[in-house]
């Protein structure tokens, strides 16, 4: 993570209210989330063209049940 330059900003009972930081760290920060946001969506994929591809041979739920039972 990056160090950014920071102060932070507190009321009459210090509690914390706002950070400043220099328009250049501010400018870095929108950089960095923008490029976070778009290799997010990038990673949304389609997995309808997966349907049916697998052959189960027992109901899910069915499996499910079985497992959850070695549990206990």
């Amino acid at each position: 993570m990056r160090n950014f330059k920071k102060k932070i900003v507190t009321d009459e009972a210090m509690r914390p209210v706002a950070v400043l930081i220099d328009y250049q760290d501010w400018q870095e920060i929108e950089k960095l989330l923008t490029a976070f946001q778009s290799s997010e969506v990038k990673e949304n994929v389609d997995l309808s063209k997966y349907a049916g591809i697998m052959k189960l041979s027992i109901d899910p739920l069915e499996y499910q049940r079985q497992i959850r039972d070695e549990w206990q």
